[in-house]
């Protein structure tokens, strides 16, 4: 029997599945967050998670690293090439043989598209829009925040509500029913105590409160509230700018183009007019019909499908 390990490290939790070569999954481990940028230690921190990681994987299906014959990791913030030979480097001296890394979102694409070629749009916690394309190119767009305008993950949203909010009870600007939503399930007694949400969002553990504000943001926008409208606006400008990019920049076969969606915001929400404009939006940009598809399995099983493809 061949053993594979597939790793799908995020910001807060890092998936770990030793796999077969017919893609059975054998075990499975889930360990802290392994995205360099959210920790102080960087990538030495981020290499040492991952190390521990596969080090418990293998424990708990009584296998050694070494019988492992290839893993392959998506990795969020491995947005550049220094990132990833620095990652390489690390994983490299600390002892792991035979792999290869990637940025997450292009698991999307191998766990959720039938024909490996395909966009991947995913919006977490944060964003990224990935292509394989038919002649196996990669291409990334956003992932570095305000830099590449990811105007639409969930601690971009969680801020905008929160945003919003003040502008309305302190700065007496445009009024939005997201405050009394706030108010309501936080159970506010003044505006003052808004600045216990925003301590806990400035946190090293925001999602106490980062989940909450996504909920009320898309109520609100469902029931036609003037200002989260404004923001599903941007939001699915923005997103429909990446896909069609992507669709226009990348040489994909045929007369459709797959688009597999991804991440809580996308696929998890209460979000129906968000998402409907997004495929709206990115449609009339595009070259080519888009086949919109929500991914149906666990992006870490993108990294047997990649394997078994190249590797193997």
């Amino acid at each position: 029997m061949s053993y594979y390990i597939g790793v799908d490290g995020g910001g807060t939790k890092t998936a770990y599945a030793l796999f077969d070569e017919n893609k059975n999954i054998l075990a499975e481990f889930k360990g802290p967050g392994s995205n360099h940028e959210n920790l102080e230690t960087s990538f030495e921190g981020a290499s040492d998670i991952i190390i521990d990681g596969i080090n418990s994987l293998c424990e708990s299906a009584g296998i050694k690293p070494d019988n492992v014959s290839y893993t392959l990791m998506g990795l969020a913030g491995i947005d550049h090439p220094y990132q990833h030979d620095a990652m390489c480097e690390l994983l490299s001296k600390k002892g792991l043989n035979n792999f290869s890394i990637y940025n997450d979102g292009f698991l999307v694409i191998k766990a959720g598209s039938e024909t490996g070629a395909a966009i991947g749009y995913n919006c977490g916690t944060g964003v990224c829009c990935n292509c394989v394309d038919s002649d196996g190119n990669m291409l990334q767009l956003a992932g570095l925040g305000d830099f590449t305008g990811d105007f639409c993950g969930g601690a971009w949203i969680a801020q905008q509500t929160f945003r919003a909010i003040y502008d309305d009870v302190f700065c007496l600007g445009e009024k939005t029913s997201m405050s009394k939503k706030a108010f309501d399930l936080f159970k506010l007694k003044n505006r003052e105590d808004l600045f216990e949400i925003l301590k806990v969002l400035e946190s090293d553990e925001p999602d106490e409160y980062i989940r909450p504000l996504l909920d009320i943001f898309f109520e609100a926008a469902d029931e036609g509230d003037a200002q989260a409208l404004k923001l599903v606006e941007t939001m699915s400008d923005r997103g429909a700018l990446f896909i069609s990019a992507l669709a226009k920049q990348m040489n994909f076969e045929g007369d459709e183009i797959e688009v597999v969606l991804s991440g809580s915001v996308n696929v998890k929400l209460a979000n129906e007019k968000y998402i409907s404009l997004l495929k709206e939006k990115a449609q009339a940009r595009s070259p080519k019909k888009l086949c919109f598809k929500n991914i149906k399995c666990a992006p870490v099983t993108g990294c047997i499908n990649w394997i078994l493809q190249e590797f193997a």
